[in-house]
């Protein structure tokens, strides 16, 4: 698109500029961003299991970490009267990890990662721990050929396992996200934010 008038030069200046803001601004997010994928091995075979779990693993590790950053007395703490817990999001991670990894990999979930969320802290965090345990071995297993598998989803739909992969990279980063604020809300830095 050809522009005119007295302002052009300048204009064009401008998109200049900002197209090479813009691509410096790229550049370096991609840089960033693919900086911890570097030491990875990609399964070039598996390339959509190796990608969420690669999400997995990051955030699984900051939510066990996020829970036992937490002071023991502040796992009753929730900022509004809406709002759940710090006992009742582990206690929620802890239950649907059990529930959406058993459908990765058609088993049943253990009965033991069901717990209140007025547990002790100690009790909250192992559940969480095995709650992980028992996803690696379902994330171990999966491979891209399952899953346009059909398996039985919350609410009893049937959809592709793929929807539950999904549902566990999505669920772990909004979680964390919750705990993440919870912990600065008490003066405490998030492991995501931890110095290294």
């Amino acid at each position: 698109m050809v522009r005119t008038g007295p302002f052009s030069p300048e204009i064009r200046r401008l998109e200049r500029l900002t197209m090479k803001l813009l691509l410096a601004l790229s550049l370096a997010a991609v840089a960033i961003t693919s900086a911890p994928l570097a030491n990875a091995q990609i399964d070039t075979k598996n390339p959509v299991v190796w990608a969420a779990n690669d999400v997995y693993a990051r955030q699984s590790k900051f939510i066990v970490a996020a829970a036992e950053a937490m002071p023991a007395d502040k796992f009753t703490y929730k900022p509004t009267e809406g709002q759940w817990t710090y006992g009742k999001i582990i206690s929620h991670i802890a239950l649907a990890n059990a529930h959406v990894c058993a459908m990765l990999n058609d088993s049943t979930a253990p009965a033991n990662l069901t717990i209140a969320e007025t547990a002790s802290k100690p009790d909250l965090v192992a559940a969480l721990k095995a709650s992980f345990a028992f996803c690696d071995a379902a994330m171990n297993g999966l491979t891209d050929n399952k899953l346009g598998d059909t398996i039985t989803f919350f609410g009893g739909h049937k959809v592709p396992r793929a929807r539950a992969l999904i549902e566990e990279a999505g669920d772990l980063e909004d979680h964390y996200s919750q705990m993440a604020m919870y912990l600065r809300l008490n003066n405490i830095t998030p492991p995501s934010a931890a110095k290294k």
